[in-house]
């Protein structure tokens, strides 16, 4: 269980926040069957330690139906982003929980049919008043029941009901885009119910979390807060002596390291077999060890018992230069933020060093002992996404072929001759309900080339898609070493004959070749084929979108006040190693 603060640490912190200008903000609700106290102040601390401002509403006690219900409530003059409605059984069964056999089978199966409609009603109520999203927590399955043993004989029995209407529960919220189903029973089963579930606070003031817990439940709902704003982490970057394997290769050679299915090595194997299922799923793995090169490399090649092979890392470091060094390097290399680094080592001096002089790298405090590994990356929130699309699952593949380009670079003359031979092509897509996923999560998560840095959930793409005075599209790469997938936003609003550029972003991975000024002169052309005079736009600075603040002057745009303006007289760029096509 990862270690946390006392819910009275969170109570005294929360005084004393300051009313610092947070990077970001997010607006949180908080509806309960059961008095959550605690949780609201936790949670405030929790987004200041990551630089979010946080500002919450929690509604009177178990007045989650009355807040929802009425369209004129607090909740929603609060205008929230984010809403949790945490929920029990004990409530929502009242007196089944302890007497569920003295109806008819039927009669409970029709009770819980009751229930879940219930509960569609309060989200199709909650979804038609707010844009915000809804975390809905099911429900914790008792190990009690009247009749012991004897229950799972029993058709339908207390445990099944639950069961049932947590199964149907997940069912119902899978398609709906903005809420999700907070597996409260899955909570409750790794701290244990009894540890969860404190009578005496039960009796004291209908508690149904522990204070002991609450701090817990805040730590996995900032699972949902960190992707909602772009703040989740996206590579991995390892030692591997007495990390990926167990000892040192440079002095147990190749034979003598631990990782197998034998006591020693079985630690090592469940942490490899974890970052590879995490890599699958779109996760960088990147390696940054003080080694011989040859002899870690025959290791990750050769050793039968390896999990992880040198085509699941995105960038090796591998060598005797400074760990602080090797990780800017990477970083350089993967085109990506030190924010969006993890990084893993057994030495508690490397991870102090890496900490002290790269502090916006999230550095772990691996345990020493290996069996703790796994369970230790398995309870990090930090790589969370509300949704996973393809390019997020492509993302390994995408960054192995990066490695090819980059070789190949280094192969040709000058970068004129490199990009023509990389054959790009850029096929401008609209918004639909395929790729309005990934335009919102790349509004979310690009930082260095983002003009404006606006952030947009999925429900507000899908109703400014839905405008005719709005143009929102964006790009999918390819060239001759693969596909780079959707790396490219756009969002135009149409304003008469003088269009405004919203939003314009491209993915890190595929900055420098041009990709951006084909993207925008396709933008320019099609302004120019609807009767549109100029394009304005804007850069607004902020810490980490330096790459693109000259992008738009280089293009020719001419600076008026605060905008830059693009006269559609002016000759439109054409770039001649670039093929544009559109749907």
């Amino acid at each position: 269980m990862a270690s946390e603060h006392k819910l009275s640490y969170y109570l005294n912190e929360v005084k004393m926040l300051d009313s610092k200008s947070h990077e970001k903000k997010i607006r949180i609700a908080f509806l309960s069957s059961f008095t959550i106290n605690g949780l609201e102040e936790t949670i405030k601390v929790k987004c200041h330690e990551i630089d979010v401002g946080c500002q919450t509403y929690v509604a009177s006690y178990n007045q989650y139906n009355q807040e929802i219900l009425n369209e004129n409530s607090s909740l929603y003059r609060f205008k929230p982003e984010i809403t949790f409605l945490i929920l029990d059984s004990r409530e929502i069964l009242s007196d089944l929980f302890y007497f569920p056999y003295s109806i008819s089978t039927l009669e409970r199966q029709e009770f819980i049919k009751k229930k879940l409609s219930e509960l569609n009603e309060l989200i199709v109520t909650f979804n038609k008043n707010t844009k915000s999203k809804l975390i809905l927590t099911n429900f914790v399955i008792p190990t009690y029941s009247p009749y012991g043993l004897y229950e799972n004989k029993i058709k339908y029995g207390l445990k099944e009901m639950i069961k049932d209407l947590n199964n149907k529960l997940e069912t119902l919220t899978q398609n709906l885009e903005s809420v999700y189903c907070f597996d409260m029973n899955g909570f409750v089963t790794r701290f244990g119910e009894h540890n969860v579930f404190n009578f005496r606070e039960f009796f004291f003031g209908d508690v149904k979390v522990s204070i002991d817990y609450i701090p817990y439940l805040a730590y996995d709902f900032m699972g949902y807060v960190k992707p909602m704003l772009g703040l989740t982490k996206k590579c991995i970057v390892l030692d591997l002596d007495n990390t990926l394997w167990g000892g040192i290769v440079g002095e147990d050679g190749f034979e003598g390291i631990k990782i197998g299915q034998n006591v020693a090595g079985k630690p090592y194997t469940e942490f490899q077999r974890l970052l590879l299922s995490l890599n699958q799923r779109g996760i960088i793995l990147a390696i940054n060890s003080s080694n011989n090169f040859d002899d870690a490399m025959k290791v990750i090649n050769e050793h039968p018992n390896m999990i992880l092979k040198e085509e699941n890392f995105a960038c090796l470091k591998i060598n005797w230069n400074n760990k602080v060094t090797n990780m800017e390097e990477i970083a350089a290399e993967l085109n990506i933020g030190l924010d969006s680094m993890v990084f893993i080592d057994d030495d508690p001096v490397n991870r102090e060093m890496i900490s002290k002089n790269l502090p916006g790298i999230l550095v772990i405090d691996l345990p020493k002992d290996p069996s703790q590994y796994t369970p230790t990356l398995t309870t990090l929130n930090d790589f969370n996404l509300l949704k996973i699309t393809q390019d997020d699952i492509n993302r390994g593949k995408m960054y192995l072929q990066e490695r090819k380009r980059k070789d190949f670079q280094g192969s040709t003359t000058n970068l004129e001759e490199f990009l023509k031979q990389l054959n790009i092509k850029i096929k401008i897509k609209n918004a639909d309900k395929f790729t309005i996923p990934r335009i919102s999560q790349l509004t979310l998560k690009t930082n260095q080339f983002n003009l404006t840095t606006k952030r947009y959930q999925e429900e507000e793409i899908r109703q400014i898609a839905e405008n005719n005075n709005w143009l929102v599209g964006c790009a999918q790469v390819e060239d001759k070493f693969g596909d780079n997938g959707i790396t490219g936003v756009f969002i135009v609003k149409k304003e008469n004959k003088n269009w405004f550029l919203d939003t314009f972003l491209l993915s890190c991975r595929v900055m420098g070749r041009g990709i951006e000024e084909g993207i925008l002169s396709y933008v320019l052309q099609k302004a120019k084929e609807e009767g549109a005079s100029t394009l304005k736009g804007q850069f607004i600075s902020t810490k980490k979108n330096k790459p693109s603040e000259n992008f738009l002057k280089n293009y020719g745009f001419k600076k008026e006040e605060d905008y830059w303006i693009f006269s559609l007289t002016n000759p439109i760029k054409i770039i001649s190693h670039l093929t544009i096509r559109t749907e």
